[in-house]
């Protein structure tokens, strides 16, 4: 092990931005492995295409890197003053507020990686490998009840980037810290998808809702409230993520439009305004389609009976089904008269199936007359 190259390694890391910086060793971590092999056969990731094969590989650095030794471990923080919100806006998880953290990680990375000879693979939510783990094995912080990283000083407002390389840079201690008796994330999640074991049911997280593409569990749209993407409560709530004090630079600055935009505005969005707002966003790999939806969903949350029209609008004439879908979804959660009236009058006109039954299913609880023959 060269001390010299691991000094200068946390040297630059740091004058690029990362507050903390640890090493660990490149051996498969057989633990993790068990774990997600255990999360996918119970389901926990059933909307993402995971497998024992993804399992084998997140848990060896090896896989990514043939000869690898050293896991160089980096932490950002980018936890940053709310904006101000106004009404029927929606919230977005604060690591969206922003551009796009994958480019910035990936740059703040590959010039780190010039300071280290040999060969290098660089990681940042790019590629499988299981980033908290290696992070908490290298120690720079714990794995909390909420399966986030937890920094002692940072909390869990922090973006992870990982440095595999051939170099052997020895390894540091992971800490001696668990939540212990702490049970606030799993109180606090609306969905209960914390099962307070360190493991979670991502099918009813609410950031895994936001971001599928499929239609929204009828059962879990009421939970979800004003989140159109993402969902921080079980961190806002973690004690050590309350106490840290906000650290993130002046390139993760809050803007308006993407921290809190309107609802309404967000119903209405198309493929061009999409892409001027969001291009460089971490939103923007899923489409505005889903936005679309996960404003509907938040509009009927809001019980506001001003969201009708453009709810009635997106019913009528939005493109996606999905998007109609949940319109109707949320103006039947409305309930108001107009809202009942805009539901009957698509249901003669509505050609989608899916959006028939939503419909018809929002107006049984008021007796409403028409319900149509499949």
């Amino acid at each position: 092990m060269d001390d010299s190259l691991r000094s200068e390694v946390v040297r630059r890391a740091r004058e690029l931005g990362a507050i903390a910086v640890r090493f660990t060793r490149a051996s498969k971590d057989e633990p993790t492995h068990e774990r997600l092999a255990q999360s996918f056969e119970r389901g926990d990731l059933a909307t993402w295409t995971y497998d024992e094969r993804y399992a084998r590989t997140a848990s060896s650095p090896e896989a990514l890197l043939p000869g690898a030794r050293t896991v160089i471990c980096v932490a950002v923080p980018y936890a940053t003053e709310a904006p101000v919100r106004r009404p029927l806006t929606g919230r977005v998880s604060n690591y969206a507020w922003s551009t796009d953290y994958h480019r910035r990680m990936r740059a703040l990375l590959t010039d780190l990686a010039r300071s280290v000879p040999g060969e290098v693979a660089i990681v940042c939510d790019t590629a499988p490998l299981a980033e908290r783990a290696f992070a908490a094995r290298a120690g720079l912080g714990w794995i909390g009840k909420h399966t986030n990283l937890i920094n002692p000083e940072l909390g869990s407002f922090i973006f992870l980037g990982e440095i595999v390389t051939t170099i052997d840079l020895g390894e540091d201690a992971p800490l001696a810290k668990t939540c212990g008796s702490c049970v606030r994330c799993v109180e606090g999640c609306p969905t209960g998808a914390l099962r307070g074991d360190y493991t979670i049911d991502a099918t009813r997280c609410i950031a895994d809702l936001t971001q599928r593409t499929d239609s929204i569990p009828r059962e879990m749209r009421a939970l979800i409230g004003d989140w159109v993407w993402g969902c921080d409560i079980c961190q806002l709530v973690c004690p050590p993520t309350m106490q840290a004090r906000p650290q993130a630079d002046s390139a993760n600055a809050a803007v308006p439009e993407l921290a809190a935009p309107s609802l309404q505005k967000l119903l209405r969005l198309r493929s061009s305004e999409f892409k001027r707002l969001y291009r460089n966003s971490a939103v923007g790999w899923r489409g505005a389609a889903v936005l679309r939806r996960n404003a509907a969903v938040a509009l009927g949350n809001a019980l506001d009976r001003s969201a009708v029209p453009v709810l009635t609008e997106a019913l009528s004439e939005d493109p996606h089904p999905m998007v109609r879908e949940h319109a109707a979804w949320a103006l039947g959660r409305i309930g108001c008269p107009s809202a009942l009236q805009a539901l009957r009058a698509r249901l003669e006109y509505e050609e989608n199936e899916a959006v028939r039954v939503e419909i018809d299913t929002s107006l049984e609880p008021f007796g409403a007359a028409g319900r149509f023959k499949s």
